[in-house]
């Protein structure tokens, strides 16, 4: 009889082939999604190559944006890249193109001829499916059923139109944002994360709704980016409006700047100073912020 350690000579202590399996993140170049893929060659996949992969949408191509690091810390599904993207799948990449052009004329008068309440956004023809979608946006839900009938009719051909929000519009069509960049939600951000007025207000920026929205009319995509940081470096200031005993002197935290680590105090004379964050102290048994003016009066 063997035993079980006999039994397991000559046979791996444990399939490594999970281990050693490379996920990359890719971004879907119609939509600018990005998915999480593993691709089944041995051969390695290029940050910047094109490859032929499933969306939620259909079989469509996108671009190896690099590979993922951790993943034990995702939290989407992961599938198969179907293949690299050949020169016959270039070639249909650039025929799509071009019948994308006229699609959309044709639909945007179909749209007009039926009087429907929606702005239509983009036309894409997927890969190695008869297949052509329709993104667009509306302020309710729309009706075009008779639009759809009409399509198939043009186009012969399955068509599925998709209503996204303003923000989905933006990184679909990509544009420049204030910065003078791409828009984040078109080149850099993998998912829309909500974005509130809370975090414009955390960092001190102005309200004015002009400066702090984007093209798509909400709320800056990048107003999130340092939210965080500015919540922790906060909790190493004392609070405005807090008044501050100096001698025989009151001064009122008037205002404080995270990024020149300064705190500006008004006295009650109307006299103001601005004073280094590190010239303060918290005093935890009596419960106040205690600091030091010497070298400021």
């Amino acid at each position: 009889m063997q035993t079980n350690t006999e039994q397991n000579i000559g046979k791996p202590e444990q399939d490594s082939q999970d281990q050693e399996e490379i996920l990359y993140r890719i971004k879907i170049h119609h939509s600018s999604e990005t998915g999480v893929y593993v691709f089944p060659d041995e051969k390695p996949l290029d940050q910047g190559e094109t490859v032929i992969v499933p969306t939620k949408y259909g079989t469509d191509y996108g671009i190896v944006l690099g590979r993922v690091a951790a993943r034990e810390n995702l939290n989407e599904e992961i599938h198969d890249v179907i293949r690299k993207a050949a020169e016959a799948d270039f070639r249909t990449i650039e025929e799509n193109r071009a019948r994308e052009t006229r699609a959309f004329e044709i639909c945007r008068e179909k749209v007009e001829a039926h009087n429907l309440d929606m702005k239509l956004v983009s036309a894409h023809y997927l890969m190695d499916e008869p297949k052509v979608l329709f993104f667009f946006t509306a302020e309710q839900r729309v009706d075009f059923r008779a639009l759809v009938k009409d399509l198939v009719a043009e186009f012969k051909m399955r068509i599925e139109l998709r209503q996204i929000g303003v923000r989905d519009e933006s990184r679909v069509l990509g544009g420049l944002g204030v910065c003078g960049r791409f828009l984040c939600c078109h080149k850099v951000t993998d998912k829309l994360k909500p974005v509130s007025i809370k975090m414009a207000k955390e960092q001190n920026l102005s309200l004015n709704s002009m400066k702090i929205s984007g093209p798509c009319g909400r709320l800056l995509c990048c107003l999130s980016y340092e939210y965080n940081f500015y919540c922790e470096e906060k909790k190493k200031y004392p609070h405005p409006g807090i008044k501050i005993h100096y001698g025989k002197d009151i001064f009122k935290i008037s205002e404080i700047n995270i990024l020149s680590k300064s705190v500006k105090l008004t006295g009650n004379n109307g006299q103001v100073i601005e004073v280094p964050v590190d010239k303060f102290t918290y005093q935890n048994d009596r419960r106040q912020w205690n600091v030091e003016l010497k070298d400021f009066l």
